[in-house]
């Protein structure tokens, strides 16, 4: 089976979030299961390194611009890359540019993307779209008559491509796919709500997300089409890809550690509490590696830091976003000079050493279709407390009396992701980490899961699978 994945970033050429993990993973998580996946980016600067001068294809009028379809590797699976130079050889990032500002074509950008995509779709078995920026694709293939059947992922329901209704002249769609069950959103063009609507299947990153999507408060507007295709709705949790993430041969840790070894980890936490300008200790370092945003709850976490604080905890954040909150984190660490160590932006080996020498990864998001930091925390032995929805939910078993008892336990879950909710996760938390036998049992418990992509790559294989025989 030949499948054809498109998206708008894929690890490691180019990540801005778990989206680039999930592109970057799948060829070879479909590999076992006889499927071999190209994948298809834009020619940002940086993926156009990754290309050769092999010439696929070209169009002389693209959505209006002269196109090329170059080959390439990536981690050594096939990759295709839409070399459109005044669409994607910018300056920034691959949505915005340096200060920040989405590029104001982007609707253009990645519709072209998608129809590129639909122009060779004829030459796969199935096409896997991923998000807004390649959730066109199904729409192009619909209007196109394709019999190719394409699934659309949803990574992130928030974030959907919605346009004003005059882009729709440059589309090249047909009339009728303005239409209610077509492209018409609202009554502007939404690109992710195109796709939902003309996918084969939608899946989301995990099934708790896919039920809660089908509510108001998830839906983001979009809960009434995912309601009506819900037979059509199925969620696949994300792996986490064991060569990147592994505390035993992780280059990033001063001391690499397993499940036998967890003491090591002290050396890493002395590293941490050096890197943070953190007092040492013996008390437990509460860990962010997060967008610093109102959807992942870094409002509420602001606002418990004093709290944190006098309950014997320490912070080492590493994140950027909404510049109040980036603000109320440095305060915070103004306020407690060697109990909050924050830095501001991203840096990739950092937020190893945070997973290998943090205690406990806080995650108190409002929603989270799936999560990948948490699997990551899993992983090390860094204690995930998390708030109660979507992948979060999925992933981390809650220490509750039961849990515990059984030994199955990995983590803190609290429902109300307010002040008063994230205090009393704390407060259970730093319970759990005064009990030794206890902590090192749960940290043991979630190093054993298995968040690699195996079962996830069979669901995605039986998914296609049933798609092309249908």
């Amino acid at each position: 089976m030949r499948v054809l994945s498109v998206a708008s970033e894929a690890y490691p050429l180019v990540k801005t979030g778990g989206l680039a993990d999930v592109v970057g993973a799948l060829p070879a998580a479909l590999a076992p299961h006889g499927i071999e996946t190209v994948t298809l980016l834009p020619g940002y600067p940086a993926v156009m390194k990754a290309a050769t001068a092999k010439v696929v294809r070209t169009w002389d009028d693209l959505l209006g611009e002269p196109a090329r379809l170059l080959g390439g590797t990536i981690d050594g699976h096939p990759l295709l890359v839409l070399d459109v130079p005044t669409l994607f050889a910018r300056d920034g990032g691959p949505y915005a540019d340096a200060t920040g500002r989405d590029w104001a074509d982007n609707w253009r950008r990645f519709a072209a993307l998608s129809r590129a995509a639909a122009d060779i779709a004829g030459d796969f078995d199935l096409v896997h779209a991923h998000d807004w920026q390649a959730a066109l694709t199904p729409a192009y293939l619909r209007y196109d008559d394709s019999a190719v059947p394409s699934v659309v992922t949803i990574h992130n329901i928030a974030f959907q491509g919605h346009y004003d209704a005059t882009v729709f002249a440059d589309l090249g769609l047909p009339d009728a796919a303005f239409a209610l069950d077509g492209v018409e959103y609202y009554g502007g063009v939404g690109l992710l709500k195109a796709g939902l609507a003309s996918a084969s299947a939608i899946t989301t990153v995990s099934p708790s997300y896919a039920e809660e999507i089908r509510r108001p408060a998830f839906g983001m507007g979009l809960e009434g089409l995912i309601e009506v295709r819900r037979d059509r709705v199925s969620g696949i949790v994300n792996g986490i890809d064991p060569a990147v993430w592994s505390p035993h041969a992780d280059t990033a840790l001063p001391a690499p550690y397993s499940v036998r070894t967890l003491a090591r980890r002290r050396t890493n936490k002395r590293a941490l509490e050096a890197a943070f300008d953190l007092a040492r200790g013996d008390g437990p370092i509460f860990v962010v590696v997060s967008r610093l945003t109102w959807q992942k709850g870094m409002d509420v976490l602001a606002d418990t830091l004093d709290t944190l604080v006098a309950l014997g905890g320490r912070l080492a954040l590493l994140g950027s976003g909404d510049a109040a909150l980036e603000a109320a984190f440095l305060d915070a660490a103004r306020r407690h000079p060697g109990a909050i160590g924050v830095r501001i932006g991203y840096d990739e080996a950092l937020s190893h050493l945070l997973q290998g020498g943090g205690d406990a990864i806080l995650i108190p998001s409002r929603f989270e279709p799936c999560g990948l930091t948490q699997l990551y925390g899993l992983a090390y032995g860094c204690v995930p407390v998390v708030a109660r929805t979507g992948g979060l939910a999925d992933t981390v078993i809650d220490a509750n009396e039961a849990a515990v008892a059984a030994g199955v336990a990995t983590g803190v879950q609290f429902g109300d992701v307010s002040v008063d909710g994230l205090v009393h996760a704390l407060r259970r938390t730093i319970d759990l980490y005064r009990q030794p036998p206890l902590w090192s049992a749960m940290q043991r418990q979630g190093m054993r899961a298995d968040f690699s992509w195996t079962r996830s790559g069979a669901r995605y294989a039986a998914l296609y699978r049933s798609l092309i025989a249908a």
